[in-house]
Formats: structure tokens, C-alpha cells, sequence
């Protein structure tokens, strides 16, 4: 009895303490991130080896924009590719007045929004101002980072927007644009950096 009692505290304590450390930063309102994301051609990016897959870089590609949410994946395909989505917001998508508004959820590798009438953006600038983002990090140092970044935290990443292929049959395309929506309209990232603003 005692013993289980132990186990249930530490339970507890544990998830006191991951709540606590994984909860959303909040801001005054106004837009905190200007600029839209960068897209570049890729130069003279060749393909190459990563984690088990062939990469073939699209575009370079950078960005400052808020974590509007973040979800962590395990036992999915491509799973250890990309271990976690980020829905990024940029422009109005960064204003904590226009999100206060906004439901936001993540699953299956999609990003959601949902709201109550009036809209307090049309749905064309939600979409054109965030984006759901299948981060792959380059290197333990990035992946660190990422398992650090809360919801409401701004972030700087850059790398290249990539494809995905594993001799599987396993194939996962990047979008390369940001008015798209649905099925393929994520940004497969591949960060080379990533901060985490104070």
C-alpha cells in the first residue's frame, strides 16, 4: 500500500513538473513577428543521407515566428525523422489578441484551427500567416532545443525545406508554399539552427 502510494506521488510530482515547464508563454497584444518566412532556391544543395532516408534539399528556408503549438510523435511512419510538429505563426498569427480567439490543436500531422463568428482573421490570412512544420533536426544540438519550446515562445530556424525518401517506399514532400492547405501542405524543415528567443 505504501509502495503504491509512493508510485502515485511521484506520478504526480512528475506531471506537476512537466505541466509546469511546458506551459504556454503569453504575451501583451500586438504582432511580435513581422516578417513572413524566407525562401530561397538551394543552390548547390546536393541530396544526402540522413537518419536512413535520401533528402533532397527544395529551398533554402528561414524563419522567426511564434510556436502557436507543438506536437511530439513517437510510433508513427517517419516518426524518427521528424519526432515533432511545430505550428509557427508569423504577421497577425503572432498576436496574442487575434489567437486569445483562435482554438488551436495538432494530430495525425495536421495543424487546426477553429473559432466563433466573426472570424477574427479570414481564413485566407490564417493560412498564408502559419504553418504546420515537420521539423527534422539536424544534429543533437537542435534536437535539444526543440524538446525546450514551449507554446507562445518565438523561434529563429533555419535549413532547408526538404523531400524524403526511404528505400521502404516510405515518400514525404515538402510544400514550398505558404497559401496551401490540406493534404501535402506542410513544410518538411530540415533545421541546421534553431533559437529560442528570450
Amino acid at each position: 500500500m505504501k509502495r503504491a502510494l509512493y508510485l502515485l506521488v511521484l506520478l504526480a510530482v512528475f506531471f506537476g513538473w512537466r505541466d509546469w515547464t511546458q506551459r504556454e508563454i503569453l504575451h501583451p497584444p500586438g504582432v511580435l513577428v513581422i516578417e513572413p518566412p524566407r525562401q530561397l532556391a538551394p543552390g548547390d544543395a546536393q541530396p544526402f543521407q540522413f537518419e536512413g532516408y535520401r533528402l533532397k534539399p527544395r529551398a533554402r528556408f528561414e524563419l522567426r515566428a511564434r510556436v502557436l503549438s507543438r506536437e511530439n510523435y513517437r510510433w508513427s511512419e517517419g516518426a524518427n525523422l521528424s519526432p515533432v510538429d511545430l505550428a509557427l505563426g508569423w504577421g497577425a498569427m503572432s498576436d496574442q489578441a487575434v489567437l486569445d480567439r483562435i482554438e488551436i490543436s495538432q494530430g495525425g500531422r495536421w495543424y487546426h484551427t477553429r473559432y466563433e463568428y466573426p472570424a477574427p482573421l479570414p481564413d485566407r490570412e490564417i493560412i498564408r500567416q502559419s504553418g504546420n512544420m515537420h521539423i527534422i533536426p539536424a544534429d543533437a544540438l537542435v534536437r535539444k532545443r526543440l524538446r525546450a519550446i514551449r507554446r507562445g515562445a518565438i523561434v529563429h530556424a533555419r535549413g532547408y525545406l526538404v523531400d524524403a525518401d526511404h528505400e521502404s517506399g516510405f515518400r514525404w514532400r515538402t510544400s514550398l508554399s505558404r497559401d496551401d492547405t490540406g493534404n501535402g501542405a506542410c513544410e518538411l524543415f530540415y533545421v541546421e539552427r534553431l533559437d529560442i528567443e528570450n
